[in-house]
Parts: structure tokens; C-alpha cells; sequence
């Protein structure tokens, strides 16, 4: 389990590569996997691996502060909540405005798609209506809300927002909806 959360995709990866997260948002990445691959990696194996930021100790700080604070009692459940608060109430502006717009979620990541249908692979957001998305992303950020500006990405709620900064991002969201 990562967070709490199992792996519900029941994937055993060969190998697993890790970027900026592991780090605190810090520019660092990591990579491991089953022993078969790993013995291919100098100096054991033919393949050679080094970064100007291998080892970065800024970095690999940040990111042992960042697994202190998710270690915190609550963390988990603080963020399941807000991001429940968040797609519940996508879900309440979508049905009172009548909209094909799908909320997705896993954890606190979280991705909205115009789609009458749920996206389940990459050929459902590729049926999704770019344009809405476009319009929303822009209304948005006017209000000064700013999310990812391509479809085909997704957000993420942290232990940085607040209820009220979920309920700003909702109202901003019911503006920007009912504009478009």
C-alpha cells in the first residue's frame, strides 16, 4: 500500500521510475525494480547511469520532510476529504447545469473530462470535448483558479488547500461552467 492505498491496478512492475514527488517537489528522480533489471545497471551490468542531480541532497531533504508530514495522524484522511468535498461538489454542478463532464478520481488526484461517459483509457479523453475543457480552463483561471491546461492531465489536491480554498475553487468552477 502507498498512503493507504492499495494497488488497485494490481501491476508488478519490471520497473518503477520516480520524479520530482519523491523529492518534495524538488527536481530529483529515482528508479528500482526487480533484481533481473537492476543487475543490468554499471556496475554489475553494461548500462551506465549518472545525473548532474543523482543524489541531490536538497532534494532527497525535502523529500524525507515531505514523508515526515505524511506521516502526520490525519494526513490521509484530511486529504480524502477535501478531495471528496472537491469532485462531490463538481459532481452537484454538473447535474444542476446539465452537463456531459466527468469527474475522476483516485486518492487526491483528481481529473474532469467533457465526456458523457466515464474515461477509463486514453480513447476515452481523446473523445472528450477539448474545446470545453479549453473554455473551463480559461474561465478558471480568470478566476483565479489555475489547473493543468491540457485535458489529458490531472490535478491533485495537498495538504496545502483548505476547505475554503476547495470552496472558492467549487464556486469558481459553477462560474466558469455556467459561463461557457
Amino acid at each position: 500500500t502507498y498512503g493507504g492505498y492499495q494497488d488497485i491496478a494490481n501491476v508488478s512492475p519490471d520497473i518503477t521510475c520516480l520524479g520530482k514527488i519523491i523529492g518534495g517537489g524538488l527536481p530529483v528522480g529515482a528508479y528500482g525494480g526487480k533484481q533481473e533489471v537492476m543487475e543490468l545497471v554499471a556496475p554489475l551490468g553494461p548500462m551506465y547511469q549518472a545525473g548532474t542531480l543523482s543524489g541531490n541532497p536538497i532534494a532527497v531533504a525535502a523529500g524525507i520532510a515531505t514523508l515526515q508530514e505524511l506521516q502526520s495522524p490525519g494526513v490521509y484522511s484530511s486529504l480524502s476529504d477535501l478531495t471528496d468535498r472537491l469532485c462531490s461538489g463538481l459532481e452537484v454542478i454538473r447535474n444542476e447545469l446539465g452537463l456531459a463532464m466527468q469527474i475522476s478520481r483516485l486518492g487526491s488526484m483528481w481529473g474532469l473530462h467533457f465526456l458523457d461517459s466515464p474515461a477509463t483509457c486514453y480513447a476515452d479523453v481523446s473523445r472528450s470535448d477539448a474545446e470545453a475543457y479549453r473554455k473551463f480552463f480559461h474561465g478558471m483561471l480568470a478566476c483565479g483558479i489555475y489547473l493543468a491546461p491540457s485535458p489529458y492531465e490531472t490535478s491533485f489536491v495537498s495538504t496545502a488547500h483548505s476547505v475554503e480554498d476547495i470552496d472558492e475553487t467549487l464556486d469558481a468552477a459553477r462560474r466558469s461552467l455556467a459561463a461557457a
